[in-house]
């Protein structure tokens, strides 16, 4: 199968296979699918400000004049080898799909097709296309787990000849991670504002911090660990009324309870309390999130949060398949565990 997964994909982009004529970027988070699709681009070694060597299309553009990317592809290069055909806002517009088809059976000579598009599911249209072919490749973009995030932060230090504090780092991811360009760019104007330090700190960060992903998403985490039903569920519907995708606070929980897990593991074998396992994490536990952190692990056995893993497991699976329910699915999933938290709080509702 033509696809990677998700961690495979930086690699892969690293040292592109130059059998693969045809590239598909997908998933929901669009500023990595962008950034992904110019170091693409950029390994082509053609000049991408050469309206000759590059042509630029809009997947609407495409379904409207069906054949379109066909003819182009066809198109004999004036002043080049090759020529790249970058499609931006790709979907499920069938005539881009039927175009991309015939190119995998009888591939252009002298072009190259980048295709940036959103979320396409499993198995249908043009994904199931490009993953089917021997000459395509499809690349999941989905949003930055805290190592890549990490990766990120240390990319725009590393341009600006800077360091950050442990604790200012741990600020900084906490804004981080709805889309790659939104947190490239809320690194950059930190980056800016401490221009002229060699290291950049906590009151840096709290001085320069926007709602990259937003304030409404860790606080929805925050209520669902603390059993606060009502405040995870104001913070949920503000979070996704602003324009954030269910998925990140399904994601974000699921990372939180991951460890936590292995944090009660440690409690469950080694017989230490709650405030030691918190104080050795590594990576550490934000300090001000620490006494939350506390309370779920004493309050939250292994086999209760394996319960609760496993929900928002099923919760991801069905999103995916059903992407036009997935505010209520994970709402329901989400819901159910900090309804299970406030029970174990012992405070009911």
């Amino acid at each position: 199968m033509a696809q990677k997964k998700g961690y495979e994909v930086d690699s892969w982009l690293a040292r592109p296979d130059p059998r693969v004529s045809i590239v598909l970027l997908y998933g929901p988070d669009r500023g990595l699918v962008a950034e992904r699709a110019r170091a693409f681009a950029g390994k082509t070694g053609l000049p991408l400000d050469d309206p000759f060597s590059v042509v630029r299309l809009d997947g609407s553009e495409v379904d409207r004049d069906e054949g379109r990317l066909l003819d182009e592809a066809r198109t004999v290069p004036m002043f080049s080898d090759r020529r790249l055909l970058w499609v931006r806002n790709a979907s499920g517009q069938k005539a881009l799909a039927d175009d991309v088809k015939a190119l995998t059976a009888e591939p252009a000579r002298d072009a190259i097709i980048l295709i940036e598009a959103g979320d396409l599911k499993k198995g249908v249209g043009l994904r199931a296309i490009v993953e089917a072919a021997d000459i395509a490749m499809a690349l999941p973009c989905y949003a930055d787990e805290a190592r890549d995030i990490d990766t990120v932060i240390d990319d725009e230090l590393r341009k600006a000849g800077m360091s950050m504090t442990l604790e200012a780092r741990q600020a900084l991811r906490r804004n981080l991670g709805g889309d790659r360009l939104a947190s490239r760019g809320e690194i950059e104007k930190l980056v800016l504002y401490a221009h002229g330090q060699s290291e950049i700190g906590l009151d840096d960060v709290k001085a320069t911090s926007g709602d990259v992903s937003g304030l409404s998403f860790d606080d929805a985490v925050d209520a669902l660990l603390d059993g606060k039903v009502g405040d995870f569920d104001i913070a949920f519907t503000r979070h996704c009324q602003s324009g954030g995708q269910a998925f990140l606070v399904l994601s974000s929980a699921m990372r939180q309870l991951q460890a936590i897990q292995a944090m009660r593991g440690l409690m469950d074998t080694g017989g230490r309390n709650a405030a030691s396992v918190v104080a050795a994490a590594r990576p550490p536990v934000f300090f001000t999130r620490r006494k939350l952190v506390e309370k779920t692990l004493e309050r939250w056995s292994s086999e209760a949060l394996g319960r609760a893993l496993n929900r928002l497991h099923t919760a991801v699976l069905q999103t995916r398949r059903r992407p036009d329910l997935a505010v209520a699915l994970a709402r329901q999933a989400l819901l159910g565990i900090a309804v299970e938290s406030a029970r174990l709080r012992g405070n009911g509702l």
